[in-house]
């Protein structure tokens, strides 16, 4: 057994431990953050992008420091766990890929036109809305075996699923939105996403249609089978059913456990019992050492945010503003988007300030920090998104960048005016 394979079950005692933690034994969840960086130790010699990853180690440690030499309080537990059930999130929705996954047919000529845009486009959306980025790399890679990825094609992977990050509860984005944002309403917040994600859609098919350049009567798509959609569907409904006869439970930990039992419950029905079990061994094995990168991010940016929440809250900072409503949510969103293009994940940013702003509206800040998400996801050139497409089909950072530029633009604006509905629906 190599050390990814170690890896591998250490990230799954992790996420055991979590659940654990969580309705019976609090304080261990140090224990599953113990195992958490120890994989994360264990694979670091085989992460690509160690560079960002050193920054944010010798800032952590700058202030340490200056938290020390004044006496501000770190909560140290927190330092490494602050993160925990965003990583126990990930890891539960990935076993989801062993059934939720669309059939692979085989296609001699890939269908064309508008219907074959429409088909494409819900599919990457809703399959990638559970299985991430799986959905989009499984309708990419069919693409890009018949030709070179052209711009349509980018253009609609891009958009699609990183407008799941607009509502999907299985998505990583709302997994850190309800880290640092507990006590959102989640009914108003997908209903708010799904408006998003449709507004977006609308955008990018008006585009489509208008823009002679694009050609949609000749875009080459790849329908995925919807066949094995109800998964995620009764998932949503266990998930949403249990949440409202059991409102105190995060909705974050429901997510996690109903992910992996439904697996455990649907697998062996659908491959039978020794090759389900195969499977379970290899994706714990095999696939989960693969979330590495996020792993990193999350753990590393986690312990980041909190020393620097420690110096902000030892300074007695006040915040700059008496109440958080649209207008300060839109410029809080404009100074996302920015510093996403500027290469500063998502992650980092809602970790620096997700303690500092715990006493505003807990809604409000969690549809800011997805529109944050979606927006720059889909078009700066550092999101993990347009890094994969860039690295696995060779296609330009500069090119993914122009032509989604003046659609975050646009849905800038709409985001701006669902934060100003929002704060007066919220009486904000």
């Amino acid at each position: 057994m190599n050390k990814s394979n170690i890896s591998g079950i250490l990230i799954f005692l992790s996420f055991i431990v979590s659940i654990y933690s969580y309705f019976f034994q609090k304080e261990l969840l140090l224990l599953s953050g113990i195992f958490a960086w120890s994989a994360f130790i264990l694979l670091f010699s085989t992460l690509r992008n160690k560079k960002f990853l050193f920054i944010l180690f010798i800032l952590s440690f700058l202030a340490l420091i200056i938290c020390l030499i004044n006496n501000y309080k770190i909560d140290y537990i927190k330092v490494f766990t602050v993160n925990q059930y965003l990583l126990t999130l990930l890891i539960g929705v990935g076993f989801l890929r062993l059934i939720a996954t669309p059939k692979k047919t085989k296609v001699k000529e890939l269908p064309k036109g508008e219907k074959s845009f429409l088909k494409t486009y819900f599919g990457v959306h809703l399959f990638g809305s559970v299985i991430n980025l799986s959905s989009l790399i499984l309708v990419a890679d069919k693409m890009y075996k018949k030709a070179n990825l052209s711009s349509l094609q980018v253009m609609l992977l891009t958009r699609a699923f990183a407008s799941d990050a607009y509502w999907s509860p299985f998505f990583v984005a709302f997994a850190a939105a309800i880290t640092y944002a507990p006590n959102l309403n989640t009914f108003v917040i997908l209903v708010n996403g799904l408006f998003l994600a449709l507004i977006g859609f609308l955008i990018t098919y008006m585009e489509v249609k208008k823009d002679k350049d694009f050609n949609i009567d000749e875009f080459r798509g790849y329908p995925i089978s919807f066949d094995t959609l109800y998964l995620p569907f009764i998932l949503a409904f266990l998930v949403l059913l249990t949440h409202s006869i059991f409102s105190d439970i995060k909705v974050i930990v429901l997510i996690s456990i109903f992910s992996i039992s439904l697996t455990f419950l649907v697998l062996p029905i659908k491959k039978g019992l020794f090759k389900a079990k195969i499977k379970f061994k290899n994706h714990i094995l095999e696939e989960l050492p693969k979330m590495k990168t996020e792993l990193s991010l999350f753990l590393v940016a986690g312990m980041f945010g909190i020393i620097v929440g420690s110096i902000l809250l030892g300074l007695n900072l006040t915040l700059p503003f008496e109440n958080f409503d649209w207008f300060i949510a839109s410029i809080l969103l404009a100074i996302f988007i920015i510093l996403g293009f500027i290469g500063i994940h998502p992650i980092i940013t809602i970790a620096i300030i997700g303690d500092f702003l715990s006493g505003v509206n807990h809604t409000l800040l969690a549809v800011t920090f997805l529109m944050a998400w979606s927006t720059t996801v889909s078009t700066s050139p550092f999101s993990g998104l347009n890094l994969t497409i860039v690295a696995r089909y060779n296609f330009d950072a500069k090119e993914i960048f122009k032509l989604n530029i003046f659609y975050a633009f646009k849905m800038y604006i709409v985001c701006t005016i669902c934060l100003f509905l929002l704060a007066k629906y919220l009486n904000l």
